[in-house]
């Protein structure tokens, strides 16, 4: 036989794709073979550029290495003869993993034998052309031509492409005559989006599949578009925008659950797992998958599996909704899993928080479910898995471990005899913690050689309590309760790739149920840290109070801060489900919650910096009840009573001594009118302290319908107030990226912004919050959103501002 460049030469590959393709060992393996077996059909000379170049596409693009000789068999029979041809027999082998293959089925569906002819073409393009020929004359070489050759193929499915092509561009050129100057004219450009959304709108358009390869990637494209100002619709009915991608008709700005439902994302349907790129299939295969659809009856059954040793951040609302709302979209089921593997770190209080979180954002699980459930089911595989030669005992220490190339383990081909007695003394407490490992037998996709399933820790589990000294780890235990559980959709942020293929090896090892693992990029924002490690060390250095500080990210934090769990969730959606990691500013999450808040925040008017004011021409004990709306934009919907007396309060920034050009509140010289009061007041007199200050104002008040100008201003007020603290927010951190020593060399401790708490303790607020509870939520006027915070007593209401009325242009 030839050399192997030579050989790829002869059937029509250029010199510099042979030589990229003898780069991939497996590939070009697979090509040699494919090429012998034509050979031996049509002869050592037999095969032609066209042919070469099936062949090619075919072995670059074959994920079943045992379909190889049936296809190569039908190329060189010249029963596939084109790329379309070839695409729809890799989909059907795909399919169809089980022997035998039904020939005749696969001619029908590949188009086998069907022969086009020149006449069919012109004929079916000529139909086409009569359709849309009034649309045609009228936007003449405007038109969309890519309608007319999309129509024609629908009619003649085995076409030869470039034919239908060139017979479009004939008849088009026929009924039209050449182009003109005009149609040679730039069609203005027009911008589709329909101005409804006040903040800057990212669009993510998920899910761009190649339906020739049929990868199973989801391919994204994040489009920025500023639109005009104008109130943001409630709810999840978000904005549509339609875009063109490949001829496809793309309309996104779509709610969560519609970029989630049915067949969205391209995801396999039940039972279909083999038809998964990646996915092994193995002669159990179908079998389990049969039993699979018995259980679940073709349902939808995802999970969300956190480690119950933290609390969940921001990050992780972007997986409960996916996990959650894909299975609730598509009418499934979610469980809660918690991945309590690791006994040192877990604690009663994260279980709690986790379940609280996750009901919060508005999901319920179908199921509470626990590692620790399987803990036996888990050792007994874990014995099975030694039988079969698939794991050992291992005594190399973790430091020899670490590293990107370990020495490989001594302990390899250890008897399953012996491991299984080692592993059994594991199991009762005869090695010390770090003197023996369970190792499974396999090589990741990141390289790392034979993972760990099993270590000694000698810690009581927090539910299992002494029975076990050896606990699974996440490689060994994930895949396998997803198994158990009948999961049918494993869905992971992006770092846990790696994993999949030992994910796979690991079910199809034991004959079990195998799922399939689907990735997604993780949601990342600037100016804060979510991980465990750091938060801890915020605490522990009293930077922030706890977890649930509401300048940190945690959803605990988030709620504590005011953050509506609607407003989280409408940011999830509009990260939308993305295979790249997203990060994203602080300021398009507090876009959505001042969206949900404006709807549903009922007004009230707080005094942070009071300045008392006295109208001196009311009497004493005067007591007026002013009507405020909820919502003034809706009055419909509902208003409070508030007094309105001789002594009233207003923000000290509300007044100025000595007017300055652009001020329009209150000075000497300029009245100002008092909201929802119906008075306007004017300055008599200016009281000062010892130091110059300015302490109290006298004033004279008339009606708004007396004055003869109306006042420049309307100021918030209150009186007979209650006394409160406030606590105004800023970023923790300086810094966008505060764990980058690229951007902060001292460490994200040394990033600390010193302005970012300010506490107000003597705040006033009208009295119609005085029955508000922990986690109400207000907009105070003019001042911005706040919510109770768990700090507040019967005596004293404490109010965390959650975001200001506006976002800070600086911020931008």
């Amino acid at each position: 036989m030839a050399d192997p460049l030579t050989l790829f030469t002869s059937v029509g590959l250029s010199e510099q794709k042979a030589k990229e393709t003898l780069k991939n060992e497996a590939l070009s393996s697979a090509l040699k073979e494919a090429i012998a077996k034509a050979q031996q059909v049509l002869g050592a000379s037999g095969i032609d550029k066209s042919m070469g170049t099936l062949l090619y596409t075919m072995v670059s693009r074959l994920r079943d290495p045992r379909r190889l000789g049936f296809l190569t068999d039908q190329i060189a029979q010249r029963k596939i003869c084109t790329e379309l041809q070839l695409a729809a027999a890799l989909e059907f082998v795909k399919g169809h993993p089980q022997d035998p293959i039904n020939q005749k089925e696969f001619d029908t569906l590949c188009g086998v034998g069907v022969v086009i002819t020149p006449e069919q073409i012109e004929d079916k393009v000529e139909q086409v052309i009569k359709k849309h020929k009034e649309q045609l004359l009228k936007e003449r070489y405007r038109f969309n031509m890519g309608l007319l050759m999309g129509e024609a193929r629908c009619g003649l499915m085995w076409a030869d492409g470039k034919m239908i092509k060139n017979e479009v561009d004939l008849q088009v050129l026929h009924l039209l005559g050449p182009k003109t100057e005009a149609d040679l004219e730039k069609k203005p450009k027009v911008m589709s989006c329909t101005a409804q959304y006040d903040y800057l709108f990212v669009y993510t358009i998920s899910h761009w599949f190649s339906h020739a390869a049929r990868t199973g990637k989801i391919f994204t494209l994040n489009l920025s578009i500023q639109v005009p100002k104008a109130k943001a619709p409630a709810g999840d009915a978000l904005v549509k925008e339609e875009l063109t991608v490949n001829g496809e008709l793309k309309i996104e700005g779509r709610s969560l659950m519609d970029q989630l439902r049915g067949a969205a994302l391209n995801f396999h349907k039940p039972g279909e797992n083999y038809k998964t790129e990646g996915y092994v299939v193995t002669p159990k295969t179908m079998d389990l998958l049969k039993e699979h659809m018995k259980v679940t009856g073709g349902q939808i059954r995802t999970r969300f599996p956190p480690e119950p040793n933290g609390i969940l951040h921001i990050g992780h609302a972007k997986a409960i909704n996916f996990n959650f709302g894909y299975a609730k979209a598509n009418d499934g089921i979610c469980f809660l899993r918690y991945d309590d593997t690791n006994p040192e770190k877990e604690e009663e209080k994260y279980f709690t928080a986790i379940k609280d979180m996750v009901e919060w954002l508005g999901y319920k699980p179908y199921a509470v479910t626990h590692a620790s459930d399987y803990f036996q089911t888990l050792y007994d595989l874990a014995v099975e898995l030694i039988r079969r030669g698939h794991a050992y005992v291992c005594h190399q220490r973790g430091e020899e471990l670490k590293g990107h190339n370990p020495p490989p383990s001594p302990w390899r081909e250890r008897p399953a005899e012996e491991s299984l007695v080692l592993f059994d003394r594991m199991r009762q407490g005869l090695f010390a913690e770090g003197e023996a490992t369970l190792r499974m037998k396999t090589v990741m996709e990141d390289g790392k050689l034979d993972p760990v399933a099993y270590r000694i820790k000698y810690t009581a589990h927090h539910r299992t309590g002494d029975t076990w000294c050896i606990y699974p780890t996440y490689d060994y235990t994930h895949c396998l309760c997803d198994s158990i559980e009948n999961i049918t959709h494993s869905l992971c942020t992006k770092e846990f790739q790696a994993r999949r293929s030992s994910y796979f090896w690991l079910c199809n090892a034991l004959d079990v149920y195998c799922p399939v693992q689907w990735e997604y990029g993780r949601l990342n924002l600037t100016y804060t840290v979510v991980s465990k490690r750091k938060i801890i060390k915020l605490v522990e250095t009293s930077i922030v109070r706890d977890w649930d500080d509401p300048r940190l990210f945690t959803l605990t934090a988030l709620r504590r801060r005011g953050f509506p769990p609607e407003a989280i969730n409408n940011f999830c959606a509009k990260v939308g489900v993305t295979v790249a990691q997203v990060t994203m500013e602080p300021h398009m999450l507090e876009a959505c919650v001042r969206d949900v808040l404006n709807d549903h925040a009922p007004r009230a008017m707080a005094v942070l910096e009071p300045l008392k004011v006295t109208i001196t021409n009311l009497p004493e004990g005067t007591w007026n009840d002013v009507r405020v709306p909820d919502f003034p934009a809706n009055e419909f919907m509902g208003s409070h009573v508030v007094p309105f007396t001789r002594t009233i309060f207003i923000e000290q920034s509300d007044f100025r001594e000595v007017i300055e050009k652009g001020y329009k509140r209150l000075t000497p010289d300029q009245p100002v009118g008092l909201r929802h009061a119906g008075y306007v007041i004017s300055v008599q007199k200016v009281i000062k302290d010892a130091q110059g200050r300015v302490a109290e104002l006298e004033v004279l008040c008339c009606s708004s319908h007396e004055v003869a100008e109306k006042p420049k201003a309307f100021i918030h007020w209150v009186s007979e107030p209650k006394k409160c603290e406030v606590r105004l927010y800023e970023r923790l951190f300086l810094h966008k990226n505060p764990e980058d020593p690229s951007e902060v060399p001292g460490g994200f401790l040394s990033d600390i912004n010193p302005n970012s708490l300010q506490v107000i303790d003597c705040a006033l607020v009208d009295c119609s919050v005085s029955k508000a509870k922990v986690f109400d939520k207000f907009q105070f006027e003019r001042v911005g959103y706040f919510a109770v915070d768990p700090d507040s007593t019967e005596d004293k209401l404490v109010f965390n501002r959650t975001v200001t009325l506006k976002e800070d242009p600086g911020k931008i």
